[in-house]
């Protein structure tokens, strides 16, 4: 079973190289694309095992690829490393992501017709052998399809006032958000209004 991580022949070629960096720091590859323009882009998403990854994070990651690809040099020309989290809205490009999202609305889309149309929007419902499940509505009723994972092209959870909130809410019990010192911060700033 393929991935959605790397696409082309180059992003494999490249996942290649930056996958077992990325890995021995003990994070994991979630997409790398290399987009054209004046100066190409290299982007890579990594995330801790759990999910989530922080701005320190982020930088260590970046400092490792870019000696590692200075060295390798598998890039004709001059480009920019961008190196990021997945984001709350966050592309979905392994098999376990659609286990990991499960409840969560999402828009997928296939490379092959598949009962007339290639789109698809509704709320995931895990996995089944080597399909994704999906909710979708179908003449007004909720009906739950099979997609072939391999026939996948692209698959990405759907920005919602919800998703942002599980975001917040799995930041905070990780004690990433710490919501005292915004407190000090609305005291400070009653207290001077009152002077």
């Amino acid at each position: 079973m393929t991935d959605l991580v790397a696409k082309t022949a180059i992003d494999r070629r490249l996942a290649d190289i930056v996958r077992p960096v990325i890995e021995d720091m003990g994070f994991e590859l979630v997409r790398l694309r290399l987009m054209g323009g004046k100066t190409s882009t290299l982007q890579i998403m990594a995330e801790k095992p759990e999910g989530g990854i922080e701005v320190d994070d982020l930088s260590e990651i970046n400092t490792a690829l870019g000696a590692t690809l200075d060295v390798e040099d598998p890039i004709d020309g001059e480009y920019t490393l961008e190196v990021s989290s997945p984001g709350i809205d966050r592309p979905l490009t392994r098999f376990k992501d659609f286990d990991a999202w499960t409840g969560w609305l999402a828009k997928v889309e296939t490379s092959e017709l598949i009962g007339g149309r290639k789109r698809f929007k509704g709320v995931l419902q895990g996995t089944e052998d080597s399909e994704i499940l999906i909710e979708i509505e179908d003449d007004g009723e909720p009906v739950i399809i099979g997609l072939t994972f391999d026939l996948l092209a692209e698959a990405k959870l759907v920005l919602t006032d919800d998703l942002i909130a599980e975001m917040l809410k799995q930041r905070k019990d990780a004690g990433i958000i710490d919501e005292a010192q915004y407190d000090e911060i609305i005291e400070t700033d009653e207290t001077s209004e009152e002077d």
